[in-house]
């Protein structure tokens, strides 16, 4: 099982929330009834992240380790006020696949 570490001092709400449902997420054995199977290729450690384009989704798989990314964590703020966490499978972030792929490319800037 992942453990979701972080290094922040103050999260704010909507972030240590989402931080919780992903850890709750990874935590859950594969076994349960009901339960999704992850895909293959969201290897442990890693996530997945959906961005949308003029409605068409592009999907990442994020390593646990952008958690602690400062632009990585204001989209996870601005996802939880904008989508809430109730949603099953992928994260879906209020971002264009490019956004993403600037922040996934920065390095800790």
């Amino acid at each position: 099982m992942a453990m979701i570490k972080t290094h922040l001092r103050n999260p704010t709400p909507a972030l240590k929330h989402v931080l919780d449902m992903l850890q709750r997420t990874l935590s859950l054995p594969q076994s349960l009834p009901g339960r999704a199977q992850v895909p293959k290729d969201v290897k442990e450690g890693h996530f997945a992240v959906l961005t949308m384009d003029d409605g068409c989704a592009k999907r990442f798989v994020i390593a646990l380790r952008y958690l602690n990314h400062p632009k990585f964590q204001k989209l996870l703020e601005q996802a939880a006020e904008e989508f809430g966490f109730n949603q099953e499978g992928a994260l879906t972030v209020p971002c264009r696949a490019s956004e993403l792929e600037r922040i996934l490319g920065d390095q800790w800037k």
